[in-house]
C-alpha cells in the first residue's frame, strides 16, 4: 500500500511529525498498511463511497480508504498533532479528504455526507468505542444514514456486540444491534499489530443497518433491557418490578415465562416486552398490549 500511493512509511510520519499514542486518548496506531487495506476492504465496495472515519492518527487506515477507491473520506480526529500528517494525506488525494479537527461524540457528521452511499469505518478510539456504536445504532429516523458499520472495538466488546441468547455475552449491546442491524465479526487483530500494542486481542465488526427492524419505540427497548439484564441472574418477574407496571401482566401479555431470566430472550421477545410495556404504561389492558 505504502508503494501504491507513494507517501512515506507509517513509522516515518509518526516519527517526524512526533506523534507517540496517548493512552488519555485512546489511542493504538495500525502500522500495517497491508492490514488497513483489509479492513478497508471488509466495508465492501468503496468506489463512489463517502467513508467517515472517527480517529485517523496518523493516517493509515485513511489511507486505504482512499487507495481503494473510496470518493471522500471525512475523518474526524480530536488530536490535533496528527493534523499536519493527515495534511499530507490530503494533499496527496486533493479534494477528497476532508478532516474535521474536534471530538467524535460531539461532531454531527450528517449535514456534511451529502448524497449518495455513505460508510462508516475506524479503528475507534477504545474509550469512547461502545459510545460510539450506541449513538450510531440509536439514530433516528431509520434507516440510517449509513449504509455500514466496519468497527475495531476489543475482543470482548465486539462478541457482545453479536452475541447469541443463552451466551454469557448476550445483554442490552446485542439486543440494541441485533434489533437495528445484522452484525457479525469480520477478523481479530492480533495485539503486535497496534503500536503501542494494547494488552487484548481486537476485532473488527461489520453491521448492516436492517431497512425494516422489528417496530418498537427506542426509549421502551432501552429501559427494558436496562430492567432485565440489570439483574441479570433474577427472574423476569423480579427485574422487570422497577419499570412500575403489572409485571405478571406484562409477561402474560408477551407469553414470556415468568421464570425466564434476561439472557434467555430474544430479541423479538424484547421488542414485544417494549410494546407492551409502552402500552400498558398508557394504561391499556394487558390483553390489549398483547395484539
Amino acid at each position: 500500500m505504502s508503494a501504491l500511493d507513494e507517501l512515506p512509511p507509517l513509522r516515518d510520519v509518526i516519527r517526524r511529525h512526533g506523534l507517540s499514542a496517548q493512552k488519555s486518548l485512546g489511542q493504538n496506531f495500525l502500522l500495517d498498511l497491508n492490514l488497513t487495506g483489509r479492513i478497508a476492504r471488509a466495508s465492501g465496495p468503496l468506489e463512489g463511497a463517502t467513508v467517515v472515519e472517527v480517529g485517523p492518527g496518523p493516517g493509515g487506515l485513511t489511507r486505504a480508504l482512499l487507495a481503494l477507491g473510496a470518493k471522500r473520506v471525512i475523518a474526524i480526529e480530536r488530536d490535533q498533532r496528527c493534523l499536519d500528517a493527515l495534511a499530507e494525506v490530503s494533499d496527496h488525494y486533493p479534494g477528497r479528504l476532508e478532516v474535521i479537527s474536534g471530538d467524535a461524540l460531539k461532531v454531527d457528521v450528517r449535514p456534511l455526507v451529502g448524497d449518495g452511499e455513505v460508510r462508516v469505518v475506524a479503528n475507534l478510539p477504545y474509550n469512547i468505542a461502545t459510545l460510539l456504536l450506541i449513538g450510531w445504532l440509536s439514530t433516528d429516523p431509520w434507516p440510517p444514514w449509513f449504509a455500514s458499520l466496519t468497527l475495531m472495538f476489543q475482543k470482548e466488546v465486539a462478541e457482545r456486540i453479536v452475541a447469541a441468547p443463552g451466551s454469557k455475552a448476550y445483554g442490552r449491546l446485542a439486543v440494541l444491534a441485533g434489533w437495528r442491524t445484522t452484525a457479525r465479526i469480520a477478523f481479530d487483530v492480533a495485539p503486535s499489530a497496534f503500536v503501542p500494542p494494547p494488552k487484548v486481542t481486537s476485532s473488527v465488526v461489520h453491521l448492516v443497518p436492517r431497512a425494516e427492524p422489528l417496530p418498537c419505540a427506542l426509549s421502551a427497548l432501552e429501559k427494558v433491557t436496562e430492567a432485565a439484564f440489570g439483574q441479570r441472574r433474577k427472574m423476569l418477574r423480579q427485574s422487570l418490578k422497577s419499570l412500575g407496571v403489572d409485571t405478571a401482566a406484562l409477561l402474560a401479555a408477551t407469553g414470556v415465562e415468568e421464570t425466564a431470566r434476561a439472557e434467555e430472550i430474544d430479541v423479538a421477545g424484547f421488542v414485544r416486552l417494549a410494546n407492551a410495556f409502552v402500552q400498558l404504561k398508557a394504561g391499556t389492558p394487558a390483553d390489549q398490549a398483547a395484539r
